[in-house]
Parts: C-alpha cells; sequence; structure tokens
C-alpha cells in the first residue's frame, strides 16, 4: 500500500497550501474520494468549506462544477433539461452542472425537498435520467455538499433517504490563533488556490480507487462494524439507527483509511477514528435524548466506549489469506 501511501501524502500536501491546519478534515475528503463516496461539510461560514472542494477539483485536474442552492430552483436546474433543436428537429439534452465529476451542492439545504431529491439518483446511481433517457456521470464522481447548522430560517432540513447516501460527514472548525495568522499572511497578496497546481492524473485517481478495494478487512473487523452499527438500532436514545448503507461506508472507509497510512489491513483503530464522520449523520435522536441535548455523535461516542474492540495479529491473518496465493506463483500449469 506505499503507492496509496505516497498518493494520499501528495494530495494531501498540495490541499494543504490552501487549506491551513485542517488535516484530519482533508484526510476525510481523500477518504471520501478513494471509497467514491459523497461528502457532507457541516460547518459554519467562512470556515474554508467552498475552498476544500474547489482544491480538491484542482488538485486532481477534475472538472468542478459549483450548485448555488436557492429555494426557487426546480430540479432540472441540477440535472440538465432537453431542449428542442429546431433546425435538427430533435430534442437535444443540455446537461446540469450536477454532470461533473468534483460537485459543490452549496447550502444544499435552502433548496426544497423536490430539488434535493434530484442528486438522489446522481449520488447513488452515478447516472442521471431526464426524459426517459439515462445519462451516465464521468469518473470520479464526488458530491461535496455543505450546510450552515445555524441558521435555519429559508432552509429545509435534509431527508434520511438524502443523509444517508453521504458517506461522511466533516466539520472544519475554527483555526487557532497561529493558524489564523498564516491564513492572513498567505492571502495577503493573493489567494492561494489561484497559483494551486494538478498533483495527480485522473487515471491515477482511479487506479488508487480500484487498489484500494484490495485491503484485507479480517472477520473480526467485519463484525465489530456490524455490532457497532446494530447498537445504533438498539440505543433507546436512537429513533432510527444505521442502516445497512452505513455498515458498507464505515467498511470502505476503513479500507482507505489504512491504504493512506500504508497498511494492507484494517485495524480497530481505523474504524473507531470514522465511527463518529460514517455514522453520526445516519442516526436520528430520539424526542427524549434531544430534550436531554444528546446528539448523534456523542450517541456514537458511548456506543464505541461500551463496544468491546476485537483482538488478534490482523497483518498475521492477512499473511495467511495471502500465502495460498503466493505458493502458486511462479509454477508453469
Amino acid at each position: 500500500m506505499a503507492d496509496i501511501k505516497e498518493f494520499g501524502d501528495r494530495l494531501m500536501g498540495n490541499l494543504e497550501q490552501v487549506i491551513v491546519g485542517k488535516r484530519s478534515a482533508i484526510e476525510l475528503a481523500v477518504i471520501g474520494l478513494l471509497c467514491q463516496g459523497h461528502i457532507l461539510i457541516e460547518d459554519v461560514p467562512g470556515v474554508g468549506k467552498t475552498m476544500l472542494a474547489r482544491s480538491l477539483a484542482k488538485s486532481l485536474d477534475c472538472t468542478f462544477n459549483r450548485i448555488q442552492f436557492t429555494p426557487d430552483m426546480l430540479p432540472s436546474d441540477v440535472t440538465g433539461v432537453s431542449i428542442y433543436n429546431q433546425q435538427k428537429r430533435v430534442f437535444e439534452f443540455r446537461p446540469g452542472p450536477v454532470m461533473g465529476q468534483i460537485v459543490l451542492a452549496d447550502e444544499v439545504n435552502r433548496a426544497t425537498p423536490k430539488t434535493q431529491a434530484a442528486l438522489l439518483e446522481a449520488m447513488e446511481e452515478r447516472q442521471v435520467t431526464v426524459d426517459g433517457v439515462t445519462h451516465p456521470l464521468e469518473q470520479p464522481f464526488m458530491v461535496l455538499a455543505t450546510q450552515n447548522p445555524i441558521e435555519y430560517e429559508g432552509t429545509f432540513p435534509l431527508p434520511e433517504a438524502q443523509l444517508d447516501r453521504f458517506l461522511l460527514r466533516v466539520r472544519m472548525g475554527y483555526p487557532t490563533s497561529s493558524e489564523e495568522m498564516k491564513i492572513m499572511n498567505g492571502q495577503q497578496l493573493r489567494h492561494p488556490i489561484e497559483t494551486l497546481k494538478p498533483v495527480l492524473k485522473v487515471r491515477e485517481v482511479l487506479a488508487a480507487i480500484k487498489a484500494v478495494r484490495e485491503v484485507f478487512v479480517s472477520p473480526a473487523i467485519q463484525r465489530y462494524i456490524i455490532d457497532l452499527v446494530g447498537r445504533t438500532r438498539q440505543s433507546s436514545d436512537v429513533y432510527l439507527g444505521a442502516s445497512p448503507r452505513g455498515s458498507l461506508a464505515l467498511f470502505r472507509a476503513g479500507q482507505a483509511r489504512a491504504a493512506l497510512l500504508g497498511r494492507d489491513h484494517v485495524l480497530p483503530d481505523d474504524i473507531k477514528a470514522l465511527a463518529v464522520p460514517v455514522l453520526g449523520h445516519r442516526v436520528i435522536v430520539s424526542p427524549a435524548a434531544r430534550l436531554r441535548e444528546l446528539s448523534a455523535d456523542r450517541i456514537v461516542e458511548e456506543i464505541l466506549h461500551s463496544t468491546t474492540v476485537p483482538g488478534g495479529d490482523y497483518k498475521a491473518e492477512n499473511a495467511a489469506r495471502q500465502a495460498p496465493a503466493d505458493r502458486g506463483k511462479g509454477k508453469i500449469k
């Protein structure tokens, strides 16, 4: 997995030229890319949500489209529309902004539920259907949606089906005093994103996405994932727990994190580090727990503390799994 680690270091190092002091948020964005997942960036204005999406697109030399969601938007403003060509006497498809590789859905909760639903097919099936014709999306495809958790006037909360399609929820947070000083000095003459150059080609991204799927996840780790997700459904503080899509998301994200750290096998630490970003937005808190000001993230953290962590030598398990294949190498059949 050395190649994936080098891939991640190059990409994260480039992103850090623009996003200062947010290594964990950058790492989650790269994990989302390697899993071919989508990211919900939830934080207050001005902390770099849009810059993270733009920087990622520029670093990968991918097409970048931005959708500024408003209450008066229509689904066709997102997916595209068929327009009649009078000269050719045929309908021609005019693609919408979702037909890109890195798509920023800015303030997604300002759109009506009907317009929000226009993203569902694209996010899950990586295609768009307009007037009965299906248009596949170019790979890699990734949606980075932003929303402000403080401002509620004129907003439409994302439904559970929409939230479940986001692999991760990322929070940027405010910078420290020294980081804020570095930001001011770095933008005195011009913004760093203006000079940001691509460091990876699309073919390298697609190869890394494929390689991450080969990371070994032992049966014990798989049971640990299922146990964690299952406990979100059994908790008395939870109205709706995480779905099987949450289990798969934690499985894929664990593979990506292990590969970025140079390992060919997943450890319990990978799952523990990703449990809150992967499961927090999938858990719907019960009304009684909400009255006690208990958040979904806190519930997931409590489940992590109360769940037994599996033991074992996962590296040895992976070596044993690979041994039969290695014994057959070099033999003439």
